[in-house]
């Protein structure tokens, strides 16, 4: 039975999300039926529909004035049709009966036109979820801008105040979001997801005699509450610009290298790119086949962990709505599985690992000691705390970055550093992994502590 016009009404009040999750909730739900039937009566022989709602807030406020106000009130339809083997999409972001029902006869008209796919298809249906547990991401709260601006401007005062050579700044910003998803498809299967975002950040600039140095800090969480103190924040970023005033470059050489923790996931980040389906099936990954085979040491694991609370990417189901579940992914150094959504496991003779749209809290466990233990380890070497460019090539494996961060002398920091290379192969890199320390960041989908390898190229120059 078609959905009533009437249940495709909302309340267009920014606030509704906030003051009425359920009856938003319920309106996609009705919206969702509606294009499955739709697509169904147009000779779809299955179909699914994602849907979102969400209300965006943030203020950014630079040397104590209002730079940048945002509200973003935003409902999207993405539907996807199948045709036999031929796939038609069209998307839209108006929730009228009449643009819903044109948006359906969109994708069902692309659909006879497409070559025929042999993987297209939905997800089977025996790997749908069937439990969708309270993972404890909804904290909905009505913040307004003007609290946005207020906590904004403590946030840059605590780190303009926080050290004499802290001179300028390039802003602090405070954001909300609240969004609500459904997912549903021929099966039978609606899927429902709610979460709550909130965070904080601020870049600052420091100078001294010999020129001037920037960066920052930030905080994420669910709930607003979980957010560190506007000192905590603005402290950090002035720490942080200080510590690197003095900077110099150093001479090309071979030597040991940690990443600390919000570069060490980007390490994380490439084998999992590495082992993800599309570059699988379009063979364009250094770890072709590589299943069963060492690509951490044994020490070592990767967990993923979909149904924590609270977490960034925590989710009952994936983007096929296929049922997520703790699994690792390199078990004791062995990689245990691939990152796949249905349609990459099919390309790929395989089943869904219930990761279309990526890994859920991927988790390096086999880490212990804090940085300054791992430095002590390590004796004399580079601490890496920021990367630039995108010298990463995942077919060969290659890898050559930007970097700055700290000289290491006897296990201590010496002093700054700036304008070098960093270069080695990411299997030996990831495969010799001397260690990793325990000081986890838990804000981000990929969490790890900070990372020792063993060795690498440094290319810098020494100055005169």
């Amino acid at each position: 039975m078609s959905t009533p016009d009437r249940l495709v009404d909302s309340d267009s009040s920014t606030a509704a999300i906030l003051r009425d999750p359920d009856r938003e909730t319920e309106l996609l739900v009705g919206i969702a039926q509606r294009v499955l039937d739709r697509a169904d009566a147009g000779g779809a022989d299955q179909a699914e529909v994602s849907l979102g709602s969400s209300l965006a807030r943030e203020a950014v406020v630079r040397l104590g004035e209002v730079e940048t106000l945002e509200e973003a009130r935003d409902r999207s339809i993405q539907v996807t049709v199948y045709r036999g083997q031929c796939v038609g999409s069209a998307s839209t972001g108006d929730l009228r009966p009449q643009a819903i029902d044109e948006t359906v006869e969109r994708a069902l008209a692309i659909a006879r036109y497409t070559q025929p796919d042999r993987a297209a298809g939905l997800a089977e249906a025996r790997l749908m979820a069937t439990e969708c547990p309270d993972l404890d991401l909804w904290h909905p709260q009505d913040i307004p801008l003007d609290d946005l601006i207020a906590r904004a401007r403590l946030i840059e005062q605590a780190g303009r105040g926080a050290d004499a050579r802290v001179d300028n700044s390039e802003g602090a910003s405070v954001a909300t979001e609240a969004s609500i998803g459904v997912y549903a498809n021929s099966h039978g299967f609606i899927g429902r997801r709610r979460g709550t975002t909130y965070s904080q950040s601020c870049i600052l600039i420091a100078r001294d005699q010999a020129g001037m140095q920037r960066d920052h800090d930030w905080d994420s969480a669910r709930r607003f509450e979980d957010l560190a103190t506007p000192e905590k924040t603005g402290g950090g970023a002035a720490e942080r610009a200080v510590r690197r005033l003095g900077a110099r470059r150093i001479g090309t050489g071979r030597m040991p290298v940690i990443f600390t923790p919000e570069v060490a996931r980007s390490l994380i980040g490439h084998l999992v790119a590495a082992v993800s389906g599309g570059n699988l099936y379009r063979r364009s990954s250094y770890l072709l086949d590589a299943i069963g085979e060492r690509v951490l040491p044994d020490w070592a694991s990767l967990i993923e962990r979909p149904l924590l609370p609270r977490a960034a990417r925590s989710a009952a189901f994936d983007g096929d709505g296929v049922a997520t579940r703790e699994s690792p992914l390199v078990e004791r150094g062995i990689l245990d599985r691939y990152v796949l959504g249905s349609y990459s496991a099919r390309r790929l003779g395989l089943e869904s690992t219930a990761n279309a749209g990526g890994v859920r809290n991927l988790e390096l466990t086999g880490g212990s000691g804090d940085l300054d233990q791992l430095l002590a380890r390590m004796g004399d070497g580079l601490m890496v705390t920021e990367l630039m460019g995108q010298g990463v090539n995942l077919v060969t494996g290659d890898y050559s970055r930007g970097a700055s961060g700290f000289r290491i002398e006897q296990g201590a920091i010496a002093y700054p550093v700036e304008e070098i290379t960093i270069a080695g192969g990411l299997r030996e890199m990831l495969g010799s992994l001397v260690a990793a320390g325990a000081d986890v960041d838990a804000r981000r989908n990929i969490r790890t502590g900070s990372l020792l390898v063993g060795e690498m190229t440094v290319a810098g120059q020494q100055e005169q």
